[in-house]
């Protein structure tokens, strides 16, 4: 068995605790219009054996110790290569290996059986409502619900990602109204609110896409901070 692995990054410090390697699988179905990875939205050609990938993780098997760290599995969306992705948790995790998901829930199923090796899910929040979260990444709900259900089934760690994007969410009404939509997601360790950047702007020019935002401004830090604590105003209560 074989994956499409995009890119491996060493001694990450951002997606999860402690130091990680982050590997990052192509393929999603979403086309989110704020993505600054759209290379990653065709699945590559398979090119690590479930052996060969573990084996590569495994080199920075003392990192981990020393750090509280481990390995993130990115996209993309790694949930659509779900086989793969099984085997090489289950060889991770007899290593003793922290497991990270960092996943929009949008995947082809079976999340009832990864799950149980996944240690922490970073769990990126698109949108809140039907309307918008279609009109931002060109699909349903649907597989999104159906993976935070199975996430609730299985008792998993859930960190929580939410892009604030300028003219989309960046209001109050969006922020209380996420603040009650995050109570349907047990075990929430962390929230995070990322101001959206424009950093992937050159590569839709490079590979002939249309960039839906290239006229948006990037999100303001500032602004993005004082809604967070609106957000966790209404969250707390």
């Amino acid at each position: 068995m074989k994956g499409a692995v995009d890119s491996i990054e060493s001694f990450g410090l951002v997606d999860g605790p402690g130091i990680r390697t982050i590997v990052f699988l192509s393929g999603c179905k979403l086309r989110c219009k704020y993505c600054h990875n759209p290379e990653m939205w065709v699945k590559g050609k398979e090119n690590y054996t479930v052996e060969e990938l573990v084996q590569k993780i495994l080199r920075n098997k003392p990192y981990f110790k020393r750090n509280h760290g481990g390995v993130t599995f990115s996209g993309g969306e790694p949930l659509l290569q779900i086989d793969f992705l099984l085997e090489v948790c289950k060889a991770l995790k007899k290593e003793g290996i922290h497991i990270a998901l960092d996943t929009a829930g949008v995947g082809i199923g079976k999340y009832d059986l990864l799950l149980p090796y996944i240690d922490l899910v970073l769990l990126d929040i698109k949108h809140i409502t039907e309307e918008g979260y279609l009109d931002l990444t060109g699909q349903t709900m649907d597989e999104f619900y159906r993976f935070v259900d199975t996430v609730n089934q299985n008792n998993t760690k859930v960190w929580i990602r939410q892009v604030i994007i300028p003219g989309v969410n960046d209001n109050i009404s969006y922020v209380q109204s996420l603040a009650k939509f995050l109570k349907k997601i047990k075990n929430i360790e962390k929230i995070e609110f990322l101001p959206y950047h424009k950093m992937g702007d050159e590569k839709y020019q490079k590979l002939g896409l249309i960039n839906p935002y290239l006229e948006k401004e990037a999100m303001d830090q500032e602004r993005c901070d004082q809604l967070y604590l609106e957000f966790k105003r209404c969250y707390d209560e």
